[in-house]
């Protein structure tokens, strides 16, 4: 298994395979709540069979280039992760997202993992555009988008039910030429 650096901070970016779901489920059951305040992750991965189907879930995404999932180390420890929830390399277009446990919020290790995630989408599979949903009421992923450089599209009123409330999801996207041109600058 590959893992790559995030940093001088000694944080990785790995794939977050089947066999990790043991390790999966303790991250979720220390990050539950946190996590559960915005996405239905949480909810997901209740037990070991749930955190084991979810993370199977993904690697068939990943055998049919439909999607990705990646874990996010700190010390040795499963923290939180970015994935792919869509991609649709015909139409050049994918939907990034993350999660995080309240132990690694404040260090920007999301933000760090998605460029690397955007960055092979682009530059690797050709995607186009790469959107980031997110609930209204999440600030700290809507901060994420925006240090991604990403642009918000609109709000899609109440458009899910979660925990017994609708409520309203932002769409922010990126285009390969504005991340380009960003990374570009990045450099410089």
């Amino acid at each position: 298994m590959f893992a790559i650096s995030l940093g001088d901070d000694g944080a990785e970016l790995r794939p977050l395979e089947p066999s990790r779901a043991e390790e999966f489920l303790a991250h979720m059951d220390r990050g539950r709540e946190h996590i559960g305040q915005h996405i239905l992750l949480a909810d997901v991965v209740k037990d070991l069979d749930g955190a084991r189907a979810f993370l199977q879930a993904y690697a068939q995404k990943a055998a049919t280039d439909t999607g990705r999932i990646y874990g996010i180390w700190t010390d040795g420890k499963l923290v939180g992760g970015v994935l792919f929830r869509t991609m649709d390399v015909a139409q050049g277009t994918a939907e990034a997202g993350c999660w995080l446990e309240p132990s690694a919020v404040g260090r920007g290790l999301v933000t760090r993992a998605a460029r690397v995630i955007i960055d092979w989408a682009i530059e690797e599979r050709g995607i186009h555009r790469v959107e980031w949903q997110v609930s209204s009421e999440n600030e700290p992923s809507i901060a994420v988008a925006r240090r991604l450089g990403m642009t918000k599209d609109g709000v899609l009123r109440e458009s899910y039910l979660y925990r017994g409330r609708r409520h309203d999801a932002e769409v922010w996207s990126v285009l390969a030429p504005e991340w380009t041109a960003a990374k570009s600058r990045r450099a410089s």
